[in-house]
């Protein structure tokens, strides 16, 4: 074997604690920029606040004005990298990677099923991923399948270019893999799945006979009928039930309800004449400045004073890092504000399809940026206080509209029905592809079944009132 050196240029970029930094303050909420700030206030001798000025909505001049203050507030700033690993251009990595900080965790996504393919994808094939993929998007938001196992291997068959056997695999692995019992057919199966993780004792080999042959007699919670029917002891029947009590009866938990609190808007968007503007929402949050005097009086202090410009040189991060953050937060707030006006005009039915790519490329910056200064903000509009990530829609397949914004006209035409006369789900997909939409029933059905509203036998009722009988998820 032999050894030989071999010259290579390239560009790499290093996280240095400044950058790093950054990050983190890109990702702080409006709470938690707060409690950043006030502790820097009392950490840091060399800041101060900024009493000054009233505080309040910073608009897009406004905020040029304060950027180009805190400059001269830091002085040295020139002496810190540039923000150049905010651009999705110039890091030039050894691996292709146009972000370094792509690598960084943007925080996990709402939908169960998207954080299950993201930790698929660590070790899955990507052929198998995208078969994985089609599986869990033909689920509910608790995991089970909203369709018959067989009516799906053969509409999969046909649609993925796959033999039926091999889908098949795919979902014994999704159901046997990091969240027992994904893409079970039925509760029964469900449980099996959970049940086949635990070790072969007899209690829970006789759980697995009892979910397997007599599921409909454990709901009715008689031991002894139970034990008759079985042919076993009823203490071996109690400790099975035991078992089967501590499992989980759907893959995915029901999404706890969060606690009430405070929200305070990153952003304020309002309408002027006729047209939105975006500002940033800077009542909550305490402006601070680097000491004037501290910074003089350090620069004529004789001795060792290297401890304190250390701390200057830390409030001059902090400052620099909250000035980036607030530009990228307002730019991208300009952006999904003008992108989405129909929705902010009109509502939900008029929700454009957008992407974090999309956003990402008319602002110059990389899509895990635009993921991380989003998520968890909230901007103030007169359609009340929203979520950042609500102006994004995934493009439904085969349409011009957002998949939110077909869900919304199906709330509207399940809202307006005749009380006797509910409309069917292929009803309701013939109504939205006259007006352009096509949609396919299933696809109906499921963002009905995301509205928490039941079939429309369930919403049958006499037309001169009463409560519609909607089956409870």
């Amino acid at each position: 074997m032999k050894t030989t050196l071999r010259p290579q240029l390239g560009q790499t970029l290093n996280l240095t604690p400044q950058l790093l930094q950054s990050i983190r303050l890109l990702q702080l909420t409006a709470q938690q920029l707060e409690l950043e700030l006030l502790q820097a206030l009392e950490q840091n001798p060399m800041l101060e606040r900024d009493e000054g000025e009233d505080v309040g909505e910073t608009d897009t001049d406004a905020h040029d004005a304060t950027a180009a203050d805190s400059a001269l507030d830091a002085g040295a700033w020139d002496e810190l990298p540039e923000p150049a690993f905010l651009s999705g251009s110039g890091s030039g990595t050894p691996d292709g990677e146009l972000d370094a900080t792509a690598r960084i965790a943007a925080g996990e996504s709402t939908d169960p099923r998207m954080r299950l393919l993201e930790r698929l994808a660590l070790h899955w094939a990507p052929a198998d991923l995208r078969l994985a993929a089609w599986w869990l998007d033909r689920c509910s938001d608790l995991g089970l399948l909203e369709e018959p196992r067989q009516a799906l291997l053969a509409e999969g068959a046909q649609a993925l270019g796959v033999d039926a056997g091999e889908l098949e695999v795919i979902r014994q692995r999704l159901l046997h893999g990091e969240w027992p019992g994904m893409c079970a057919e039925t509760a029964a199966e469900c449980l099996l799945a959970q049940l086949a993780r635990r070790p072969d004792t007899p209690p829970v080999l006789l759980a697995r006979r009892i979910v397997a042959e007599a599921l409909d007699a454990l709901a009715s919670g008689n031991v002894t009928a139970l034990a008759a029917r079985l042919g076993e002891d009823p203490a071996r029947v109690a400790a099975a039930i035991a078992e089967i009590r501590a499992l989980r009866p759907t893959p995915v938990d029901d999404a706890a309800t969060p606690a009430a609190e405070h929200i305070i808007p990153d952003l304020v968007a309002t309408f002027v004449g006729s047209e939105w503007r975006v500002a940033l929402n800077d009542r909550a949050l305490p402006r601070v400045r680097i000491a004037a005097h501290c910074e003089r009086a350090l620069a004529s202090a004789p001795g060792d004073t290297s401890a304190l410009r250390g701390l200057l040189d830390e409030a001059r991060w902090l400052l620099r890092g909250i000035g980036m953050r607030n530009d990228t937060l307002l730019r991208t707030g300009h952006v999904l504000v003008r992108r989405q006006r129909g929705f902010l005009e009109r509502g939900a039915e008029a929700l454009a399809p957008l992407t974090l790519n999309e956003v990402a490329e008319e602002i110059g910056m990389h899509e895990s940026t635009v993921s991380r200064v989003t998520s968890g903000k909230y901007i103030q509009t007169p359609r009340g206080v929203l979520e950042l990530k609500q102006f994004f829609a995934v493009r439904l397949e085969g349409a011009e509209v957002s998949g939110n914004a077909v869900r919304a006209m199906v709330k509207r035409l399940i809202e307006s029905e005749p009380p006797d006369a509910p409309l069917a789900d292929e009803t309701i997909a013939v109504l939205l592809a006259r007006n352009g939409v096509r949609v396919a029933r299933r696809t109906v059905a499921k963002y009905r079944d995301q509205l928490a509203i039941g079939p429309a036998r369930s919403r049958m009722r006499a037309p001169s009132g009463g409560a519609p009988a909607e089956a409870s998820r």
